[in-house]
């Protein structure tokens, strides 16, 4: 066996130095990945001392990064586990992989803060021909730079894509904002007041006020089934068609044919859940259609509770609607009408109870006669207490309206 002289030993570690300078260099230069991998793979193989390598990393699988001297192709090799142990694990024993591994004599493991990163499979020279051991230190030392730079720059490009997605999703709230009414009624015998909190940035909630001609009014709530964005483009189209439609009939069986029709066109997975409701002074009739929304709560001067739950089923699911009534509450001159998504009763404490409807009703009947600004704030601190440290699931949205001299 050849033994290595002190010139040749300085030598080597100058070499490995100067490797690890190379690297560092190239790390700050901000080179791709892909470069780096390249200038890993030169490096050790110009250490006489490595026969074989192939070098895995673990993103959402595992992959050969880097591959050379090896009578197989690791690049199409499937690593499947590991078996590691952060706090007694500095190599791995070669026997516990499969098969294809043999040709390896050592398995080196790669890990920053305890979480395996990579592994790199090696082969010495034979002794023969070597002056002194693989030098694992600098092996496992140059492997740990180039993979934690690497996991580095995949954390900044996260970063990166989350802070435009935030952007983005910044923007769409702000659309989002300006398709909801910009004001609501508040005069002496008419009052409208709405509050919506989306789940996320942006939801699929929708509500709306329509002043018609002859002391006429229409109002509406909605809800797509789903969240985030999806949901709210859906939304956005669909309140863009409501608008059109309106501004061409006030027909309530009408409307509601035609947003299906627009919804089932466009071919979505998901549905709309939608309440609009029309009110007359002058005949004192409000006329209603309920598609499969939580029912709306009626007071009427008699102060007894009724649930608004005749129309049809969900929207955008059938093409033409299975059934369609229109409801209607006549000889109604003062009421209020409290419409909401089931994001408020379908609010779980830390039992698994919900809020639930019969909650909301006893709620509603105890301060329907409050001015609704007050009954909506008092409404949200109840609910706020039920849920507790609980995150909410869904959108929520209130929307109530108060017709007459005691509003």
């Amino acid at each position: 066996m050849s033994v290595f002289s002190a010139e040749n030993k300085f030598k080597l570690k100058e070499l490995e130095l100067n490797s690890l300078l190379e690297i560092t260099q190239a790390i700050n230069n901000n080179l791709p990945e892909e470069l780096l991998y390249k200038i890993y793979d030169f490096t050790l193989r110009a250490n006489l001392n490595i026969d074989k390598l192939a070098l895995f990393v673990k993103d959402k699988a595992w992959a050969c990064k880097v591959n050379f001297g090896t009578d197989c192709d690791f690049f199409d090799v499937s690593l499947e586990s590991v078996p590691y142990d952060a706090d007694h694990t500095s190599h791995l024993d070669i026997d516990s992989f499969s098969h294809a591994f043999a040709e390896f004599d050592r398995a080196i493991p790669v890990a920053h803060k305890k979480q395996l990163l990579a592994v790199v499979f090696l082969t010495g020279k034979p002794l023969e021909e070597q002056g002194e051991h693989v030098n694992t230190n600098f092996v496992q030392a140059l492997s740990n730079i180039i993979i934690v730079a690497i996991e580095n720059k995949k954390l900044a490009r996260k970063q990166i894509n989350q802070q435009l997605l935030n952007k983005e999703l910044e923007i769409a709230a702000n659309v989002q904002q300006l398709l909801l009414p910009k004001s609501l009624p508040d005069e002496e015998d008419l009052k409208v007041v709405a509050h919506y909190s989306p789940h996320h940035s942006v939801g699929g909630d929708y509500y709306d006020f329509f002043p018609l001609e002859n002391d006429q009014f229409i109002l509406c709530i909605a809800d797509v089934s789903g969240k985030g964005i999806p949901a709210a483009l859906l939304m956005s189209n669909f309140q863009a068609s409501l608008q059109t439609i309106v501004r061409k009939t006030s027909c309530l069986k009408e409307i509601v044919e035609e947003v299906n029709w627009q919804l089932h066109k466009g071919g979505n997975e998901s549905f709309i859940t939608f309440f609009i409701a029309k009110y007359d002074k002058d005949s004192k009739v409000l006329s209603y259609v309920n598609s499969g929304h939580n029912p709306p709560v009626l007071f009427g001067e008699n102060r007894k509770a009724e649930l608004l739950e005749k129309g049809s089923t969900v929207l955008g699911f059938f093409q033409p609607l299975p059934f369609l009534n229109v409801g209607k509450v006549e000889n109604l001159e003062e009421f209020k009408l409290f419409c909401y998504t089931d994001g408020l009763t379908e609010c779980f404490n830390e039992d698994g109870e919900e809020f639930g409807q019969e909650r909301l009703l006893g709620f509603l009947l105890d301060h329907w006669s409050e001015k609704l600004p007050d009954m909506h704030s008092k409404l949200q601190q109840r609910v706020e207490e039920h849920k507790g440290d609980d995150q909410y699931d869904d959108d929520v949205t209130m929307l109530s309206c108060a017709v007459g001299t005691s509003v």
